[in-house]
């Protein structure tokens, strides 16, 4: 969602900071459903970011990313974090580190959880020829 009265680019042609959406009106609406609320889609992006809402009590399984160290920050709502030692409780404005490679999983609390993830964009699926051997 970016603003309809702001331009993302300056005459120049070069992006310019600008508001993208409210992450917390998105979260808290009656009628968000679960899963991706909002992405970060703009062009030539380094980074990639998501808003997500887990229903009451709903849960993302124990996974691993392993390629990417991902930001998780509570937005709306509560849960816990499961990990391989012990799990930790999640409240509005917990900033969570996810390293690569640590098993993780998420349940959120009666009321739902909404939280933004943030990470390094991977790079998009690429064709290149074989090698000759």
């Amino acid at each position: 969602m970016t603003d309809a009265h702001t331009d993302p680019l300056d005459p120049g042609g070069a992006q310019v900071p600008r508001i993208l959406c409210d992450t917390t009106s998105l979260a808290v609406a009656a009628s968000a459903p679960a899963g991706a609320l909002w992405r970060l889609a703009e062009p030539g992006r380094q980074l990639d970011a998501n808003l997500v809402r887990i229903p009451p009590e709903g849960r993302i399984d124990t996974h691993t990313e392993r390629d990417l160290d991902v930001l998780l920050l509570v937005v709306t709502g509560n849960g816990t974090l499961g990990t391989a030692r012990n799990p930790q409780p999640l409240a509005p404005g917990s900033l969570v580190w996810l390293p690569h490679g640590a098993a993780r999983s998420l349940t959120a609390g009666k009321d739902g959880m909404s939280y933004l993830t943030v990470h390094r964009r991977r790079p998009g699926m690429q064709i290149h020829t074989r090698p000759h051997t």
